[in-house]
């Protein structure tokens, strides 16, 4: 007879919850929750801001400001996280948001808010990269998907109470004191943080020697796109009024985004190589299709349907409940990665086209709830897989590289959706019956972009 050894206990399963890591899952959370309420307070008082400070021509591009501040952000901080560790373009992030924030609460008028969001963007594309490489770097490889799956229940909070606090406080006190709010509590995240940003560095931690670890190459590329963006958004928005600049702009700003992507994204990923180049431009396709649409509810509700702030914020909040569910089911199913992209990517195309219901004359607004779970289902399968394919198909030293390349995807990806279907709104018209048009119009393109990462889904192998 022997006692009982080690080797003989029970495994315990690590837990992201677990006292190793409780923390820093804790301040990460709620990180995420404070962006996550950021976006969905944004989309439900913008009609409020458009009205007040006379920028409905500008609604798709208060967007864009953002997704396209947040793109440069997000490769110079994983250039920064490769090279020095991911703390401090994390807590230079959270500085900058809060900034933003403040901005955006004090503006006087569309540009001040216009650049407020930039700011804003600014901070939030930095943090968040930096947030994957701290996934990346503080759990095991095991852990990794309930990380990412806690993340994406971490919208879930904000997404049910987000848009109703959004619009009541909009109500009372005004759109201004929705931005204010959020301001206070990113101390105590930051707070929780620490332990996670002493986490020491390993020797693989490096940054890597191929083209995407130069940074000043990387930095002009990251320009590169953004002003592409931006100029190519401007363009399409300026087609109609003048044909010719517009043109212009478009043609260089396309110009500018293929020089920029070839060197953000890993290589072949323009030419939808099989691997880790598809599992990237995956992600964009996937937020384009969902953001492209999801931007423009509030305002479809409340200018077609008269719904007010708060009635037209339940349609986000059911994409939410949607999406974490989606994003839970991934952690626990075993299943082929491109499998679950794949019915991801038809139930986000699901989603949007029955969405074009809630702005059809006789048919309720509220058919948008449904909808909107089945695309955020859809979302939740797809988008945490993709994140968690990526890192594995990543090497360690280009963790933050990868990382910043999904979120170039990401934010670039719903960028343009969402500023294309501004320029659409703009073209078709603001009355009632043509926002309706536009809805349906841009609800019908991003179904093809959705259908389009559904073939495509096999291309990750």
């Amino acid at each position: 007879m022997t006692g009982p050894k080690a080797l003989d206990a029970p495994h315990q399963p690590l837990r992201i919850f677990s006292p190793a890591y409780r923390t820093a899952t804790l301040g990460m959370l709620l990180v995420v929750t404070l962006v996550a309420f950021e976006g969905m307070s944004v989309g439900v008082v913008m009609p409020d801001v458009a009205h007040e400070l006379d920028a409905l021509d500008l609604y798709g591009l208060s967007f864009s400001a953002f997704l396209i501040s947040s793109l440069f952000a997000n490769v110079v901080a994983g250039l920064w996280a490769d090279r020095r560790g991911y703390p401090m373009p994390f807590v230079a992030g959270l500085i900058l948001f809060v900034a933003g924030m403040g901005l955006a609460g004090a503006a006087q008028s569309a540009m001040m808010f216009l650049a407020a969001r930039a700011v804003q963007g600014l901070g939030a594309g930095a943090s968040i990269v930096a947030l994957f490489v701290m996934i990346a770097r503080v759990y095991p490889a095991e852990m990794r998907p309930k990380a990412f799956a806690a993340i994406s229940a971490a919208w879930v909070v904000p997404s049910m109470v987000g848009p109703a606090v959004a619009g009541s406080v909009a109500g009372q006190w005004g759109w201004r004191y929705v931005f204010f709010g959020i301001i206070p509590l990113i101390v105590p995240a930051l707070v929780m943080l620490v332990p996670a940003l002493r986490h020491p560095r390993s020797a693989d931690d490096g940054p890597g020697d191929g083209p995407r670890s130069r940074p000043l190459a990387m930095t002009l590329a990251a320009a590169a796109t953004a002003g592409g963006a931006s100029a190519l958004l401007h363009g399409v928005d300026r087609l109609h009024l003048a044909p010719v600049q517009g043109a212009l702009e478009t043609v260089a700003g396309v110009g500018f985004l293929i020089y920029g992507l070839y060197r953000l994204l890993p290589p072949g990923a323009l030419r939808f190589v099989r691997g880790l180049p598809t599992t990237v431009l995956m992600r964009g396709f996937f937020s384009a299709a969902f953001f492209g649409v999801n931007s423009f509810i509030p305002l479809a509700l409340q200018e077609v349907k008269g719904f007010d702030a708060r009635e037209a914020g339940i349609a986000l909040t059911t994409g939410a409940l949607g999406w974490s569910a989606g994003s839970y089911l991934q952690s626990r199913r075993e299943v082929a990665p491109y499998r679950r992209i794949r019915f991801g990517a038809a139930g986000v195309t699901a989603g949007i086209l029955l969405s074009v219901l809630s702005v059809l004359p006789g048919v309720a607004g509220w058919v948008a709830v449904p909808a909107w779970i089945v695309a955020g289902f859809g979302m939740g399968l797809g988008m945490a897989t993709i994140s968690v394919t990526a890192l594995k198909q990543s090497p360690v030293n280009e963790q933050g590289a990868n990382s910043a390349a999904l979120s170039v995807t990401d934010m670039l990806g719903s960028a343009l959706a969402i500023g294309v279907g501004g320029a659409l709104v703009n073209l078709i018209g603001h009355t009632s019956a043509e926002i309706a048009t536009g809805f349906v119009v841009i609800c019908l393109l991003m179904a093809v972009i959705g259908l389009a990462a559904t073939v495509l889904a096999g291309r990750i192998r």
